[in-house]
């Protein structure tokens, strides 16, 4: 490949300018037969394989969690001589680790009743209306205890470990009042001390209004923000604030207002929108959340309008599988110039799926998608979602967050469509790292 050669050459004349020698206790991992930084790429709009840049025999020298250098790993052994090596000698891929923006790993019970009944015809309301959906999964969350959580919040975080996934997004949500979201976003907070991946936690106590409570969404909404917020960020438990804005969550206006107040008070905010019907987009322009997820109602109005704004669409073809939906418009996105992320939504009801990689590899087919799209969505356009600079790209200073796949063509890790696992998973945090898969 051309684009070897060149990369190759630059490498080469890179290294030979003599940086003084790295005199720590370094790790040098390689040869990979190809390394995909994931560098260089615009975050907004198509991409073309070509725009790939490939290191081929890479390695990568990494000391204390972080990346050294990047680059041809015979090079790296000459310039880095006091390194230990850790030496592959079969062929593997290296790629960035996975970043999964959109998660709900921390739940109790099942709904496989729901499912059967989807499957049988029934509508998510309809299910909802019946007894199922998310009240349903608030009911087996309450009923938890806090390490009953932890322990499923945990086995579902490692799971996604193993697949690849280095930083996992986990939301609130199915406590629903102001003693259970605390008890669900502690349960997080301690499953993160006890998983290998880092857990990035997101307050969704705005994810339905609950059945129990006495007032409408404006005074559910005002209770949030009196007196959930405060202790949440006194605690320091989450500074990203989430909405569900649907027909059966809360309305834009409510939105609004909640949504304004977050902000005011230095949380990140986010927006569940336009899953079934429209309105999400318009609300998330004006008030500069920093993603929307889902989208799957999108059509061409709310995409001109994201490709006006700065806000990140996050799509879930998982929840599009799981509800038997169409998925949200990704290939239309990307060719109007908005960025475009791609999550698990890992969830109990829409979305039991919990496989990033086979969810955006099947996209990727259904949408026409180019390998580097889906890489982009998985990697570094994933880490802006989380507002992450530091992640989600393979380069000198990023964390040493990187995976193996036991292939010498990165071509054949969607073509074979989530069923080729990394073999091996690198964290970038110096207590925990190289892990083995």
């Amino acid at each position: 490949m051309l684009i070897k050669k060149i990369l190759l050459k630059k490498e080469k004349s890179s290294l030979v300018e003599e940086k003084p020698p790295f005199r720590g206790l370094g790790v040098l991992v390689g040869p990979f037969s190809q390394l995909l930084t994931m560098d260089k790429l615009p975050l907004r709009g198509a991409l073309s394989d070509e725009q790939l840049e490939i290191i081929p025999n890479g390695g990568i020298v990494q000391h204390n969690g972080k990346i050294v250098e990047v680059g041809n790993f015979e090079l790296l052994k000459q310039h880095y001589p006091s390194a230990e090596i850790e030496f592959l000698s079969d062929h593997y891929v290296c790629l960035p680790g996975m970043i999964d923006v959109h998660t709900h790993i921390c739940w109790a019970g099942s709904r496989f009743k729901d499912y059967a009944m989807r499957l049988a015809g029934k509508s998510y309301l309809e299910i909802a209306a019946a007894g199922g959906g998310i009240w349903d999964t608030v009911t087996k969350t309450r009923e938890a205890t806090l390490n009953e959580l932890v322990t499923l919040t945990v086995e579902r975080a490692n799971t996604l470990f193993k697949q690849g996934i280095t930083t996992i997004e986990v939301k609130s949500g199915y406590g629903l009042s102001v003693e259970q979201e605390l008890k669900m976003l502690e349960a997080i907070r301690l499953a993160n001390e006890q998983t290998k991946a880092e857990l990035i936690p997101t307050c969704l106590a705005a994810h339905i209004l609950p059945k129990d409570f006495e007032g409408g969404e404006k005074e559910y909404l005002q209770l949030i923000i009196e007196e959930l917020l405060p202790i949440i960020k006194e605690k320091s438990l989450a500074n990203r604030v989430d909405i569900f804005v649907e027909k059966s969550a809360f309305s834009v206006s409510a939105a609004r207002s909640y949504l304004l107040k977050a902000r005011e008070m230095g949380f990140e905010i986010v927006i569940h929108g336009d899953q079934f019907s429209t309105g999400g987009v318009t609300l998330a322009n004006e008030v500069q959340a920093l993603s929307i997820d889902h989208l799957e109602a999108a059509n061409d109005e709310e995409i001109a309008l994201l490709a006006k704004g700065n806000v990140i669409p996050v799509v879930l073809p998982a929840a599009s599988l799981g509800l038997g939906e169409p998925f949200a418009p990704a290939r239309k996105l990307l060719d109007v110039g908005t960025s475009l992320v791609i999550a698990s939504d890992w969830n109990p009801g829409s979305a039991p799926m919990g496989d990033l990689l086979a969810s955006a590899a099947i996209l990727g087919a259904a949408e026409k998608l180019s390998m580097v799209e889906v890489w982009a969505a998985l990697t570094c356009r994933a880490a802006t979602a989380l507002n992450k600079n530091d992640r989600g790209i393979l380069k000198a200073g990023m964390k040493a967050d990187f995976i193996i796949f036991k292939t010498n063509d990165y071509r054949e890790i969607l073509y074979r469509q989530g069923q080729l696992k990394p073999e091996k998973i690198w964290k970038g945090s110096p207590q925990n790292f190289p892990q083995e898969n």
